[in-house]
């Protein structure tokens, strides 16, 4: 390739992704049947992923896994998901780079096949090595979310890109709300249902149902995503000989062709690195909120919780997810055509402070008001407010690492270095977060609030390194 045609590539390449008033573009119709398809996969991946969520305490209860010992389930529980995190850690990367060689779609085939295939074996499972192999089994072959991301910025541009993400978080509230109701309610069918689910096979695999469900959905997600779905990778969408009927030149084509099997350490740019470190730092930050919710949930009043029974707590977090997944649908993209990626981000971190400010303000609440009341409605009423604040900064960085991609055939090797860093992050966070916890307690450190002073000063650090990103991303379609 010539050193005039790179010149003129790499000058297309410094245009802002988000347009200026004076120069607003006309915005592009948005690919509704394509998205909507991505949309489907990605309802299928909570769905499949918190059905087990209800009854697997139970099932490791019953598999005999800690010979009796009741306050061993959470442990075992707990390396179960965490196993999955690590597999996917180590293999996402891989995946993604893959897609940039051989397309989006052939990727997505394996990674629903591997999803398919592993909860099936997750609902055959008789032992704790069953159980953690199909685990692993599912994150070392499913690299889907990653791969996901790239597909949709390759169908969006600059004038769409918002609405777009938008669906993401909105989606997979979604998912996460009715994967728990359809695990609860199709396990152990033969005490539901006795006529129906009367063989033997029921009373052997009793949590098979909802995995057998899942693995339909995504037979059926699998069937209709190989008839509609365009592939979205520049050099595998069109012959090479049709290229400039489309408007890419051959120099430019090889030029992709070439970033494709860059080596990752020269995609390591100060513009790459600083998006990957915000979004490894939030997925760090939120969850371990995510686990200590729960905590602060059912710990008992005395120690410092609100004391809520299952029940309770399992109407509140539906509560914050449908709200969360509404709003972003409704409002996100609006708010990021207003004030921009950037600036949405930056706010959106800034709420962590509040968020885990909370915690000790509604214990410090229920002690002084001698149990809960109102003013802990009032008070859980307005953390939804604030969570949904900060979730938005998912969708946003989400933008800003789409638009820092040179080119859309290195875009999966980006998502998937994002990818595996916030898998390692969620490997990290629950273990750091609960340690603190239970030490703050133990100690009495800081009044047992030091572990939300350690998480809150986190997140004076992913304020700062918001104010790092580029005011105005590139935008590599331009």
């Amino acid at each position: 390739m010539n050193t005039s045609n790179s010149q003129e590539i790499m000058a297309n390449e410094t245009t802002p992704l988000i347009p200026t008033k004076s120069s607003k573009k006309p915005k592009t119709p948005f690919p509704k049947l394509q998205i909507g398809i991505l949309m489907s996969l990605l309802l299928a991946e909570p769905i499949a992923s918190t059905s087990i969520f209800p009854y697997i305490n139970q099932l490791i209860r019953e598999l005999g896994i800690t010979g009796g010992d009741d306050a061993a389930v959470g442990y075992y529980a707990g390396i179960i998901e965490s196993l999955f995190f690590v597999a996917q850690a180590l293999t996402v990367l891989r995946w993604s780079r893959l897609s940039d060689r051989i397309g989006r779609k052939p990727v997505l085939v394996i990674g629903l096949s591997g999803a398919c295939i592993s909860i099936l074996c997750f609902g055959l499972s008789t032992t704790f090595w069953s159980l953690v192999i199909s685990r692993c089994l599912c994150g070392f072959l499913n690299g889907n979310v990653g791969v996901m991301k790239t597909m949709m910025g390759e169908l969006t541009d600059s004038t769409n890109m918002a609405q777009a993400f938008a669906l993401f978080p909105m989606v997979w509230c979604i998912g996460s709300f009715i994967g728990p109701l359809m695990g609860g309610t199709l396990a152990r069918p033969q005490d539901h249902w006795p006529a129906l689910f009367a063989n033997a096979f029921w009373g052997k695999f009793p949590y098979f149902l909802p995995c057998a469900v899942a693995a339909c959905m995504f037979v059926l997600i699998l069937f209709m995503m190989s008839i509609f779905l365009e592939e979205t990778l520049p050099t595998k969408r069109r012959p090479k000989s049709t290229s400039a009927m489309f408007g890419i030149s051959s120099d430019e084509l090889l030029h992709q062709q070439y970033m494709a099997h860059t080596p990752l350490r020269s995609l390591l740019t100060p513009s790459v690195v600083i998006p990957l470190a915000n979004y490894t730092l939030l997925a760090l930050l939120d969850i371990s909120f995510i686990v200590l919710l729960p905590l602060l949930f059912s710990t008992p009043t005395h120690l410092g919780g609100l004391g809520f029974d299952p029940a309770t707590i399992g109407s509140w977090m539906a509560l914050f997810g449908i709200t969360n997944g509404i709003f972003q649908g409704l409002f996100f993209a609006r708010i990021v055509d207003c004030i921009g990626p950037k600036r949405l981000f930056c706010v959106s971190v800034s709420c962590y402070a509040p968020l885990m400010a909370m915690f000790p303000i509604m214990s410090w609440i229920v002690r002084a008001r001698g149990g809960v009341d109102y003013a802990i409605t009032f008070a859980l009423i307005f953390l939804i407010g604030i969570q949904v604040a900060w979730d938005m900064g998912y969708a946003a960085i989400f933008m800003v690492i789409t638009a820092s991609a040179p080119t859309n055939n290195v875009l999966g090797a980006i998502n998937g270095l994002g990818q595996t860093s916030a898998s390692v992050a969620r490997v990290v966070g629950p273990a750091l977060a609960t340690s603190l916890f239970a030490a703050s307690k133990e100690y009495n450190l800081l009044g047992g609030n030091a572990v939300f002073f350690v998480l809150i000063v986190l997140g004076g650090g992913l304020r700062w390194l918001a104010s790092q990103l580029r005011d105005e991303v590139q935008d590599k379609d331009e």
